[in-house]
């Protein structure tokens, strides 16, 4: 194959994006919230996952800052439902989008962020934020 073929052909797939997505992620536990109005922040600061392209680890902070409704997150069960990832393959972008979707899922907040804070590979750091209720598209 010559030179100009290797680099035509696509680097990252539809697959590398699919990724880890269709793991049975662990189901979030929550406990009945007594008060309302308040904000919680929850920091993973030892976060890891696996690229699905390189086979590499990736280390970094998951920080979650949700305002609860009628349910809070059980931090041992967030915690496990984090270390879940440790060798997954997938994407970080996807990483936080899956979180977020999960917690919704497990607690119903007011709002709620995660960000993602990946660690440099190969020179290179990644913030990811991904907010609900998601913003409305134009």
């Amino acid at each position: 194959m010559s030179s100009t073929a290797k680099q035509s052909l696509p680097r990252y797939t539809e697959d590398h994006a699919r990724s880890g997505l269709d793991h049975k992620f662990p189901a979030i536990e929550t406990w009945p919230n007594q008060f309302p109005g308040y904000e919680i922040l929850i920091d993973d600061p030892e976060f890891t996952s696996v690229c699905p392209k390189t086979g590499l680890p990736d280390f970094g902070d998951i920080v979650l800052r949700y305002v609860p409704r009628k349910k809070c997150l059980e931090l041992k069960s967030y915690k496990e439902y984090l270390f879940s990832y440790r060798n997954l393959g997938i994407f970080q972008e996807n990483v936080v989008n899956q979180v977020l979707k999960d917690v919704v899922r497990a607690c119903n907040p007011v709002w709620a962020t995660v960000r993602g804070e990946f660690r440099p590979r190969g020179g290179i750091s990644t913030i990811v934020e991904a907010r609900w209720p998601l913003p409305e598209s134009k």
